[in-house]
Formats: C-alpha cells, structure tokens, sequence
C-alpha cells in the first residue's frame, strides 16, 4: 500500500472515531417497522436467493427493562403471516430477545416485514431493532442488516 493511501486511511478511520454520537431518544413506547427480505432476485432471470431472518430487538437502556407487545411478521403483500409474540414479553436491561425466519421458510417475499410494538413504564433509551439477513447457494453468501423506523411514538 501506498505511503498516500495509507494516510488517507488513517485519515478516514479518525474522522469516524471521532465523529460526534447523537443523542439518544427517549421514549415510553413505540411501533416499529423492521424491513425483512425472505429473499432478493438475482441473475439475468430474476430467480429468487433465499434468505435467512434474525430479528433483533436489544433493550439499550442501562436501568430500565422494557415491554414486547407484539411482533408480527408480514408478506410482500402486507398480509399477516405469523404472530411471534403470543403475551406481553418483559426484556430487562441490555437483553436481546431474537426471533429467527428459516431459509427454507419462503413465505414472506423480497418485501417482507416485521412491526414490533413495545413499551415501559417510564422514558427509557429506544431499543436497537434490526433485521439481518444471510444466505447462501453454491459458492454464493451474503448478509446484510436493515434498521427498524419507528412509525408511530406511544405516549
């Protein structure tokens, strides 16, 4: 590498390192929506390359626990496919609570989606909630993750 290269990525590495956190939002509860893609197209044919689903729901406050109200998982067609969450799930502070869609499991399409509803007992940080998706077929992986959007604020 290149004495020049490397200084620009020392460069770029410290400019992230040191690039300013936003601060953290409060909330009581939310509706969330989580973009979830069962499968994505490929090839000159468009064939379909399945996809593994991990969501993810991390509880990122240090005191406080947080409450699952619901977590449903939707079709390409905005049509309920499964109802994960079947009671009021309590997720105490820095917990993961992870729901997993199989590779094999095809039904919810390229634009699938879960809404994850929660909420507390008083303002708490919002929790991290993320889909990662991974697949692989002959010498062929890829993962990638999506953020969940809040859509609706509780109060």
């Amino acid at each position: 590498m290149s004495a020049l290269r490397s200084m620009i990525l020392c460069a770029a590495l410290v400019f992230v390192a040191v690039r300013p956190v936003p601060a953290q939002e409060l909330s009581v509860g939310q509706t969330v929506y989580v973009p979830a893609y069962a499968h994505i197209y490929h090839g000159a044919k468009a064939r379909p390359f399945d996809l593994a689903v991990t969501l993810s729901i991390r509880n990122t406050d240090l005191k406080q626990s947080i409450t699952l109200t619901s977590v449903d998982f939707y079709d390409t067609d905005g049509k309920l496919v499964k109802v994960h969450l079947i009671k009021p799930e309590k997720l105490p502070p820095l917990a993961t609570r992870e729901i997993l869609v199989d590779e094999r499991d095809s039904l919810g399409g390229s634009g699938a989606n879960f809404i994850v509803r929660w909420h507390a007992d008083q303002e708490v940080n919002a929790p991290i909630i993320e889909s990662v998706m991974i697949g692989t077929q002959s010498q062929q992986g890829i993962s990638f993750r999506c953020v969940g959007w809040p859509v609706l604020e509780n109060h």
